[in-house]
This record gives structure tokens, sequence and C-alpha cells, in this order.
């Protein structure tokens, strides 16, 4: 949750500074956004698609090659386990 107030926070003061620069921003928001949105989605076509092809379901070729995670990344209240490797005691 912290990730997404700090780019809020960001894209707030650099917003401010726009303003006090009396500078419009390079593209329309909207526009902006949904550009990214098909960047993301794009970039993923690929390996979903291989997944398909192998005979995976839709919902399991989007989780065999980390589709989801890709695109919203961690969101908020979700926490990613790690698994580490058992330390090894020097005897």
């Amino acid at each position: 949750m912290k990730l997404y107030l700090v780019s809020l926070g960001v894209g707030l003061l650099v917003g401010v500074i726009y303003s006090l620069l009396d500078v419009r921003s390079p593209a329309p928001p909207v526009v902006a956004l949904i550009g990214l949105l098909g960047m993301l989605v794009g970039e993923q076509l690929i390996p979903v698609g291989k997944q398909l092809i192998s005979g995976k379901a839709f919902v399991s070729a989007c989780d065999k090659s980390h589709a989801i995670t890709h695109v919203f990344g961690q969101l908020p209240g979700r926490h990613v386990t790690q698994v580490s490797e058992p330390r090894k005691d020097k005897s």
C-alpha cells in the first residue's frame, strides 16, 4: 500500500509543479493510461498464448506465465511469501 501512496504523492507533486510552471502534461491522462495498459497487456500476449497452445486453460495460462502479477503488480493487502533456503549453521 505504501508504494501506491508514494506513487500518488509523487504524481500530485509533479502535477503541482506543472501547474506552477503553467505547463500541460505531455499526454492527456486517459490516453496515457490506456496506452500503458495496452503495453502491459501486449507484453503478456505471447507468454499466455504459448501456454494456451500447450493446452492450458486461460486462468491457468495466466497463472503459469505470471501475467496477472506482471500487469497489476503487488496489490494492496496481498503479501507474496518468498521461499527462502534454510540456513546452514556452521558447527
